[in-house]
Protein backbone atom coordinates (compact mmCIF):
# COMPACT_ATOMS: atom_id res chain seq x y z
CA UNK A 1 0.00 0.00 0.00
CA UNK A 2 1.50 3.44 -1.23
CA UNK A 3 2.37 5.71 2.26
CA UNK A 4 0.07 8.45 1.00
CA UNK A 5 -2.73 5.89 2.05
CA UNK A 6 -1.52 5.11 5.75
CA UNK A 7 -3.61 6.87 8.31
CA UNK A 8 -6.50 7.50 5.52
CA UNK A 9 -8.50 4.53 5.88
CA UNK A 10 -9.73 4.81 9.54
CA UNK A 11 -11.46 8.44 8.33
CA UNK A 12 -13.90 6.98 6.12
CA UNK A 13 -15.85 4.41 8.31
CA UNK A 14 -15.97 3.23 11.82
CA UNK A 15 -14.58 -0.23 10.44
CA UNK A 16 -11.30 -1.03 10.66
CA UNK A 17 -9.61 -2.82 7.63
CA UNK A 18 -9.74 -6.62 7.65
CA UNK A 19 -7.57 -9.00 7.42
CA UNK A 20 -7.05 -12.48 6.80
CA UNK A 21 -3.95 -15.05 7.38
CA UNK A 22 -3.41 -18.52 8.00
CA UNK A 23 -1.79 -18.42 11.37
CA UNK A 24 1.72 -20.01 11.82
CA UNK A 25 3.64 -21.73 14.43
CA UNK A 26 6.52 -19.20 14.91
CA UNK A 27 7.67 -20.71 17.79
CA UNK A 28 8.16 -24.45 17.24
CA UNK A 29 11.14 -26.50 18.58
CA UNK A 30 11.79 -23.49 21.16
CA UNK A 31 12.26 -24.27 24.81
CA UNK A 32 8.38 -23.75 25.32
CA UNK A 33 6.57 -26.82 25.08
CA UNK A 34 3.20 -24.86 24.66
CA UNK A 35 4.45 -24.68 21.09
CA UNK A 36 4.86 -28.59 20.63
CA UNK A 37 1.59 -30.90 20.30
CA UNK A 38 2.70 -33.08 23.04
CA UNK A 39 3.51 -30.37 25.87
CA UNK A 40 0.09 -28.29 24.53
CA UNK A 41 -2.09 -31.42 25.33
CA UNK A 42 -0.39 -32.27 28.53
CA UNK A 43 -1.43 -28.79 29.62
CA UNK A 44 -5.26 -29.52 27.91
CA UNK A 45 -4.60 -27.75 24.90
CA UNK A 46 -5.90 -29.36 21.59
CA UNK A 47 -2.26 -28.64 19.90
CA UNK A 48 0.56 -26.85 19.74
CA UNK A 49 -0.34 -23.14 20.56
CA UNK A 50 0.86 -19.87 17.70
CA UNK A 51 2.35 -17.90 19.91
CA UNK A 52 0.49 -14.76 21.65
CA UNK A 53 3.14 -12.52 20.71
CA UNK A 54 2.38 -13.78 16.81
CA UNK A 55 -1.25 -12.93 17.35
CA UNK A 56 -0.83 -10.16 18.39
CA UNK A 57 1.13 -9.27 15.27
CA UNK A 58 -1.76 -10.01 12.98
CA UNK A 59 -4.28 -7.18 15.39
CA UNK A 60 -1.56 -4.66 14.67
CA UNK A 61 -1.37 -5.24 10.82
CA UNK A 62 -4.95 -3.88 10.67
CA UNK A 63 -3.98 -0.80 13.37
CA UNK A 64 -1.28 -0.01 11.39
CA UNK A 65 -3.03 -0.40 8.11
CA UNK A 66 -5.75 1.99 9.39
CA UNK A 67 -3.50 4.62 11.97
CA UNK A 68 -0.28 4.42 10.25
CA UNK A 69 3.35 5.73 11.76
CA UNK A 70 1.02 7.83 13.73
CA UNK A 71 -0.34 4.85 16.27
CA UNK A 72 3.38 3.25 15.33
CA UNK A 73 4.77 6.50 17.07
CA UNK A 74 2.12 7.60 20.12
CA UNK A 75 -0.52 4.57 19.78
CA UNK A 76 -1.63 2.27 22.93
CA UNK A 77 -3.23 -1.62 23.17
CA UNK A 78 -4.10 -3.31 26.08
CA UNK A 79 -4.33 -7.05 24.51
CA UNK A 80 -5.64 -10.44 25.81
CA UNK A 81 -5.62 -13.39 24.55
CA UNK A 82 -8.51 -15.63 25.41
CA UNK A 83 -8.64 -18.83 23.32
CA UNK A 84 -5.83 -20.71 22.02
CA UNK A 85 -4.71 -20.17 18.12
CA UNK A 86 -3.52 -23.36 16.58
CA UNK A 87 -1.05 -23.42 13.60
CA UNK A 88 -2.58 -23.34 10.49
CA UNK A 89 -5.37 -22.03 11.35
CA UNK A 90 -7.02 -18.82 9.37
CA UNK A 91 -7.37 -16.10 11.65
CA UNK A 92 -9.99 -13.21 10.62
CA UNK A 93 -8.99 -9.31 12.36
CA UNK A 94 -11.61 -7.03 12.30
CA UNK A 95 -12.23 -3.34 13.98
CA UNK A 96 -13.63 -0.62 14.85
CA UNK A 97 -13.80 2.65 16.07
CA UNK A 98 -15.67 3.09 19.00
CA UNK A 99 -14.76 6.94 19.91
CA UNK A 100 -13.79 9.88 18.58
CA UNK A 101 -12.62 12.95 20.55
CA UNK A 102 -10.30 16.27 21.27
CA UNK A 103 -8.50 13.55 23.14
CA UNK A 104 -7.88 11.25 20.07
CA UNK A 105 -9.69 7.66 18.82
CA UNK A 106 -10.05 4.57 20.58
CA UNK A 107 -10.82 1.30 19.06
CA UNK A 108 -11.38 -2.36 19.65
CA UNK A 109 -9.62 -4.86 17.18
CA UNK A 110 -10.18 -8.49 17.46
CA UNK A 111 -9.03 -11.95 15.79
CA UNK A 112 -11.15 -15.07 15.29
CA UNK A 113 -11.65 -18.13 14.32
CA UNK A 114 -14.03 -20.72 12.68
CA UNK A 115 -13.16 -23.47 15.56
CA UNK A 116 -13.36 -21.26 18.68
CA UNK A 117 -14.46 -17.16 17.86
CA UNK A 118 -12.82 -15.10 19.98
CA UNK A 119 -8.63 -16.08 20.34
CA UNK A 120 -7.59 -11.89 20.91
CA UNK A 121 -9.13 -8.99 21.93
CA UNK A 122 -7.60 -5.99 21.87
CA UNK A 123 -8.93 -1.81 23.12
CA UNK A 124 -6.80 0.55 21.39
CA UNK A 125 -6.00 4.06 21.11
CA UNK A 126 -4.56 6.90 19.38
CA UNK A 127 -4.12 9.55 21.02
CA UNK A 128 -4.04 13.45 19.27
CA UNK A 129 -1.22 14.39 22.06
CA UNK A 130 2.28 13.15 22.94
CA UNK A 131 2.94 10.33 24.92
CA UNK A 132 3.84 10.37 28.50
CA UNK A 133 7.46 10.11 29.44
CA UNK A 134 8.25 7.68 31.83
CA UNK A 135 11.14 8.09 34.01
CA UNK A 136 14.32 6.47 32.70
CA UNK A 137 16.06 6.43 35.79
CA UNK A 138 14.11 3.84 37.27
CA UNK A 139 14.52 0.96 34.20
CA UNK A 140 18.16 0.76 34.85
CA UNK A 141 20.13 -1.83 32.19
CA UNK A 142 21.32 -4.90 34.09
CA UNK A 143 23.36 -8.00 32.39
CA UNK A 144 21.39 -10.99 32.10
CA UNK A 145 22.30 -14.13 34.70
CA UNK A 146 24.87 -16.25 33.66
CA UNK A 147 22.66 -19.40 34.51
CA UNK A 148 19.25 -19.41 34.90
CA UNK A 149 17.52 -20.18 38.09
CA UNK A 150 14.49 -22.43 37.39
CA UNK A 151 10.67 -20.71 37.87
CA UNK A 152 9.30 -19.70 41.17
CA UNK A 153 7.28 -17.17 42.76
CA UNK A 154 10.24 -17.44 45.52
CA UNK A 155 12.66 -16.63 42.92
CA UNK A 156 10.92 -14.21 41.45
CA UNK A 157 10.13 -12.02 44.45
CA UNK A 158 13.35 -11.99 45.15
CA UNK A 159 14.32 -10.22 42.04
CA UNK A 160 14.70 -6.71 41.81
CA UNK A 161 16.21 -5.45 38.72
CA UNK A 162 15.95 -7.65 35.64
CA UNK A 163 18.44 -8.54 33.44
CA UNK A 164 18.34 -6.79 30.05
CA UNK A 165 17.92 -8.93 27.08
CA UNK A 166 19.42 -6.99 23.66
CA UNK A 167 18.82 -7.10 19.92
CA UNK A 168 20.54 -5.70 17.43
CA UNK A 169 17.34 -5.17 14.42
CA UNK A 170 19.28 -5.21 11.60
CA UNK A 171 18.27 -6.01 8.03
CA UNK A 172 18.49 -9.60 8.84
CA UNK A 173 16.62 -9.50 11.96
CA UNK A 174 13.95 -7.23 10.44
CA UNK A 175 13.65 -9.34 7.72
CA UNK A 176 13.66 -13.30 9.39
CA UNK A 177 10.81 -11.61 11.71
CA UNK A 178 8.32 -10.40 8.97
CA UNK A 179 9.18 -12.96 7.07
CA UNK A 180 7.95 -15.40 9.75
CA UNK A 181 4.52 -13.23 11.07
CA UNK A 182 4.06 -13.27 7.31
CA UNK A 183 2.98 -9.40 7.14
CA UNK A 184 2.96 -7.70 4.10
CA UNK A 185 2.75 -3.88 4.89
CA UNK A 186 6.04 -2.06 3.16
CA UNK A 187 6.40 -0.18 6.14
CA UNK A 188 8.93 -2.92 7.54
CA UNK A 189 10.76 -2.95 5.00
CA UNK A 190 10.87 0.33 2.63
CA UNK A 191 10.34 3.00 5.66
CA UNK A 192 12.16 0.19 7.71
CA UNK A 193 10.67 0.59 10.77
CA UNK A 194 10.73 -2.19 13.69
CA UNK A 195 7.07 -4.49 13.81
CA UNK A 196 5.70 -3.92 17.11
CA UNK A 197 5.06 -7.27 17.58
CA UNK A 198 8.52 -7.67 18.12
CA UNK A 199 8.43 -5.12 21.37
CA UNK A 200 6.73 -8.12 22.48
CA UNK A 201 8.95 -10.50 21.66
CA UNK A 202 11.75 -8.79 23.21
CA UNK A 203 9.25 -8.68 26.53
CA UNK A 204 8.44 -12.55 26.69
CA UNK A 205 12.27 -12.80 26.41
CA UNK A 206 12.89 -10.40 29.72
CA UNK A 207 11.38 -13.94 31.07
CA UNK A 208 12.61 -16.32 29.46
CA UNK A 209 16.31 -15.32 29.41
CA UNK A 210 16.26 -14.28 32.99
CA UNK A 211 14.40 -17.43 34.65
CA UNK A 212 14.36 -21.55 33.50
CA UNK A 213 10.57 -21.90 32.43
CA UNK A 214 8.58 -25.02 32.08
CA UNK A 215 4.99 -25.02 30.11
CA UNK A 216 4.19 -20.92 30.15
CA UNK A 217 2.07 -18.78 27.93
CA UNK A 218 1.82 -15.15 27.41
CA UNK A 219 -1.83 -14.29 28.42
CA UNK A 220 -1.93 -10.55 28.15
CA UNK A 221 0.16 -7.11 27.55
CA UNK A 222 -1.07 -3.23 27.63
CA UNK A 223 1.80 -1.03 25.65
CA UNK A 224 1.80 2.12 25.01
CA UNK A 225 4.34 3.33 22.44
CA UNK A 226 6.76 6.50 22.96
CA UNK A 227 8.57 7.05 19.58
CA UNK A 228 10.06 5.50 17.23
CA UNK A 229 12.13 2.52 16.15
CA UNK A 230 13.78 1.62 13.45
CA UNK A 231 15.74 -0.62 11.59
CA UNK A 232 19.57 -0.75 12.95
CA UNK A 233 18.00 0.17 16.23
CA UNK A 234 19.92 -1.57 19.39
CA UNK A 235 16.68 -2.43 21.33
CA UNK A 236 17.07 -2.84 25.11
CA UNK A 237 14.17 -4.26 27.54
CA UNK A 238 14.67 -3.31 31.13
CA UNK A 239 12.33 -3.92 33.69
CA UNK A 240 11.41 -5.42 37.20
CA UNK A 241 8.09 -7.87 38.24
CA UNK A 242 5.82 -5.84 38.84
CA UNK A 243 3.07 -8.47 40.62
CA UNK A 244 2.58 -12.14 41.03
CA UNK A 245 -0.26 -13.74 41.85
CA UNK A 246 -2.26 -17.07 41.64
CA UNK A 247 -5.66 -17.58 39.76
CA UNK A 248 -7.38 -21.06 39.58
CA UNK A 249 -4.32 -22.62 40.82
CA UNK A 250 -2.22 -21.34 37.98
CA UNK A 251 0.92 -18.99 38.69
CA UNK A 252 0.59 -15.57 36.98
CA UNK A 253 3.59 -12.75 36.53
CA UNK A 254 3.09 -9.40 35.31
CA UNK A 255 6.73 -7.38 34.78
CA UNK A 256 6.68 -3.69 33.74
CA UNK A 257 8.85 -3.13 31.09
CA UNK A 258 10.21 -0.04 28.65
CA UNK A 259 11.86 -1.06 25.72
CA UNK A 260 14.96 1.20 24.51
CA UNK A 261 15.65 1.59 21.01
CA UNK A 262 18.97 2.85 21.04
CA UNK A 263 19.22 5.37 24.55
CA UNK A 264 15.42 6.37 23.99
CA UNK A 265 12.38 4.71 25.13
CA UNK A 266 10.00 3.22 22.04
CA UNK A 267 7.55 1.40 24.38
CA UNK A 268 6.05 1.00 27.57
CA UNK A 269 5.10 -2.79 28.46
CA UNK A 270 3.12 -4.23 31.34
CA UNK A 271 3.49 -8.38 30.21
CA UNK A 272 1.67 -10.67 31.81
CA UNK A 273 1.87 -14.59 31.63
CA UNK A 274 1.07 -17.82 33.26
CA UNK A 275 4.62 -19.19 34.28
CA UNK A 276 3.29 -22.39 36.19
CA UNK A 277 0.34 -24.79 35.61
CA UNK A 278 -1.21 -26.89 38.75
CA UNK A 279 0.90 -30.48 38.75
CA UNK A 280 -2.57 -32.22 37.94
CA UNK A 281 -2.91 -30.66 34.61
CA UNK A 282 0.35 -31.89 33.71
Amino acid sequence: MPRALYGRLALVADLLPEYRVKARNTSAGGENPMHDDGGARAQGFPGALVPGVTVYAYLTHTLVEAFGTAWLDRGTATVKFVKPVLDHEEVLVTGEITERNARGIAATVKATTARVGDCAVATVTLPAGLPTPVNVAQYPEKPLPTERVPVSRAHLSSVDVLGTPVTLYDLDQAGSYVDDIGDPLPIYRVDGRVHPAFYLNQANRALSRNVKLGPWVHVASAVRHLGAARIGDRLATRGRVRSLYEKKNRQYVELDLVLFAGTKPAAHILHTAIYQFPPSTA
